[in-house]
């Protein structure tokens, strides 16, 4: 039974790289330095997670509703697989304005405090 390369070094955590790759049908095998692709990379709980992402389409409240997790946890496990896969650059942070008027409809009455919490929250 085939088994999935590991992308990282279980003992370090370092980047693996394959350096053997063998064929069971005609038994020719290839030696040499080969780089896993960056999926490869990701942990099991990250490919799972973009497995649901890629069935939902990318629709994050059906993924919520596929994981039973919420709006905010959605967005954090995308961030963590979008940075594993190199792309660091995230959302700009909120500004003090912006909080601001997320308060201000708060206290006025056209935003409940779930509402509230999850634009805060982005």
């Amino acid at each position: 039974m085939a088994r999935e390369a590991l992308g990282k070094c279980p003992v370090c955590g370092s980047e693996c790289e394959v350096t053997r790759i063998s064929c069971d049908a005609c038994g020719t095998t290839i030696e040499g330095h080969f780089n896993l692709c960056r999926f490869c990379r990701l942990t099991v709980e990250q490919k799972s997670f973009i497995e649901v992402f890629i069935k939902c389409r990318g629709n994050i409240k059906e993924v919520e509703k596929e994981l039973g997790v919420s709006y905010p946890t959605v967005k954090n496990k995308l961030e963590d697989v979008a940075g594993a896969l190199g792309y660091k650059e995230g959302p700009e942070p909120m500004s003090s304005i912006k909080r601001k008027e997320i308060l201000d409809k708060l206290n006025g009455g056209e935003l409940s405090v779930d509402e509230a919490l999850n634009m805060l929250k982005e």
